[in-house]
């Protein structure tokens, strides 16, 4: 994904304001807090031994370097970035992933929270072939006592970059369904994670490497956390089969490990 993102936390700001007293002793009771600033900035950055979007290797099954940034307006806008090292045969040669978003969020009383937006998935010298498409997505995510789950759709329209090359068929598009589920232990540092998803075709995105149109991916780890660093392990398989040019299949289960700071 991605992100689920894939995306890695954020840091909340507030001041207080200083009471105009001579000492302590005078100091009102209770001293006025300003209000929460307009706009916040979360970011980090993470190592993983192998980028995996929607199960499948996009590194050849190896490291991956990776940061973001987020900028939150306190009205739910928010704007962000997504960046990662990727194997040329991704996207025409291109080595990098970059993923610029745009979207909403709005927790309802009921305590659900809504999320949707507009993702543009970019590669940086990809040459002169279509390999940067558009990507809606919406989800809806609840959190009772230590659990949390989630329910996301993302739907690229018909977009050249998106063919699988076949005479007469010069755009395709692609839906993607997942869901998720994150529960942290409690009085420890440790959360459990758990991740279903499936493409349908007909896009390149949802058809393997045997013409199969459409396959499901699924994920179980575990993080820890210590302050702004999080380590985690998970075990990511696909019943497809995405086989590189090299013959390498990277769709097939592996463990995957990251080490990611948050700022």
């Amino acid at each position: 994904m991605r992100f689920s993102t894939t995306l890695l936390g954020g840091l909340a700001m507030a001041a207080v304001a200083a009471p105009l007293a001579a000492s302590a002793q005078d100091a009102p009771a209770d001293a006025p807090t300003a209000p929460p600033p307009a706009f916040t900035v979360t970011g980090g950055a993470t190592i993983v031994s192998d980028y995996r979007f929607r199960g499948v290797s996009q590194t050849d099954r190896k490291v991956a370097v990776q940061g973001t940034a987020t900028v939150t307006h306190s009205s739910g806008f928010y704007a962000s970035f997504w960046g990662s090292s990727i194997d040329d045969y991704v996207a025409n040669g291109s080595d990098q992933e970059l993923d610029l978003i745009a979207g909403y969020s709005h927790t309802l009383a009921s305590g659900i929270k809504v999320d949707g937006g507009l993702l543009y998935y970019y590669y940086p010298g990809g040459g002169n072939a279509n390999t940067d498409f558009f990507e809606p997505y919406a989800d809806v995510s609840a959190t009772y006592g230590p659990v949390t789950g989630k329910v996301t759709v993302n739907y690229a329209w018909s977009q050249k970059a998106l063919t699988i090359g076949l005479p007469g068929r010069d755009k395709e598009d692609n839906v993607y369904l997942a869901g998720d589920l994150s529960a942290g232990i409690p009085k420890t540092p440790i959360g459990l994670i758990a991740h279903v998803g499936h493409s349908f075709g007909p896009s390149w995105l949802a058809t393997d490497s045997t013409g199969k149109k459409g396959y499901t991916d699924w994920a179980l780890g575990a993080t820890a956390t210590y302050k702004v660093l999080t380590l985690g392990v998970s075990y990511v398989d696909t019943d497809a089969r995405f086989v590189t040019g090299g013959g390498r299949n990277v769709s097939k289960g592996g463990v995957v490990a990251s080490l990611g700071v948050a700022f």
